[in-house]
Order: C-alpha cells, then structure tokens, then sequence
C-alpha cells in the first residue's frame, strides 16, 4: 500500500499536553477504525505549529477523507516514493 506524509498547520502543536495529544489520536483512530483497512496511521511528527503525519493508504482520497471526517486541516497530502538514511549512502 502507498505511503503518504501528510502536512497539517495547527498553530501551538507543539505546546499540546500528552492529554491534548492523546484526544487527538482517540479522535484519529477512531475516525480510521470506521474507514476500514484501505488506510493506517503509521506514526507522526509533532513541530511548533505542525503536525506531519505518515499514512499508508490506497489512495490519497482516503487521506484527505479521513482529515475531512476527523476535522481535522490536512494542508499538503505527499505520496512516498521512496525512504532514505545513511545506510542509503553505503
């Protein structure tokens, strides 16, 4: 399944409390536990006023609708083509 990096603008991300970012992934799984298995959240990054999300994903469509049904911003939605680290250089 593809894999997307999703850029959401949420102004004080990174001031969230663990009980903000646990409501906030409660409030994500749910949403995806009602899409079915054509969508997962992998994992994801937490900045001053981002957040960048890794999905694997049928389709980009699923992504966004999952932001759609979830409420929450989904401002740049990228395929993965490929994943690099230094081991890449060897």
């Amino acid at each position: 399944m593809p894999k997307f990096v999703i850029e959401r603008h949420i102004p004080g991300a990174g001031q969230f409390t663990p009980a903000d970012l646990k409501a906030i992934s409660q409030k994500s799984c749910g949403v995806l536990s009602s899409m079915g298995p054509d969508i997962q959240w992998i994992h994801s990054y937490v900045t001053d006023d981002r957040i960048y999300c890794v999905y694997q994903s049928a389709d980009e469509a699923l992504v966004r609708r999952h932001a759609e049904l979830g409420g929450f911003p989904a401002d740049r939605v990228d395929r993965v083509y490929s994943v690099i680290d230094p081991a890449t250089a060897e």
